[in-house]
């Protein structure tokens, strides 16, 4: 299955909506990049302040290069979100992932469904306003 994604940003609530499904070769995730700055844009909260979910439910074991090319995306300090929430399920490639995200720390989680993501991040909502405020 060749990759497929979509990217777009909910300005009013400070989100950036991802889904992404398939197996993701260098041009695919290049294409991804693309998307993600131009889902960026359309932000208007401060850098850094806004809140991702990435529904990975379609993603396939990726090879080492492609798992390469997301640890970098992942580290891009012009993109990170305040709170990233991934959906995964219960898939071979929930590991791959947790081992990409092993430096991200406390504001990067794992669910089985989009409900339980979303309740995560926006949970956390309030108090990262009143952070971002003071």
């Amino acid at each position: 299955m060749s990759a497929t994604f979509s990217v777009h940003a909910e300005p009013e609530r400070d989100l950036v909506r991802i889904e992404m499904a398939g197996l993701f070769t260098p041009e695919d995730i290049a294409a991804f990049y693309q998307a993600r700055e131009q889902a960026h844009a359309r932000l208007t909260c401060a850098r850094n302040q806004h809140l991702t979910i990435n529904d990975l439910r379609g993603m396939k074991i990726q090879p080492q290069d492609s798992v390469a090319g997301f640890q970098q995306m992942l580290g891009a300090p012009e993109y990170r979100s305040r709170r990233l929430a991934f959906v995964i399920g219960r898939t071979l490639a929930r590991s791959q992932l947790q081992r990409a995200l092993s430096d991200r720390g406390p504001d990067v989680r794992c669910f089985d469904t989009v409900e339980e993501a979303e309740a995560w991040l926006f949970s956390g909502a309030v108090v990262g306003a009143l952070r971002a405020a003071g």
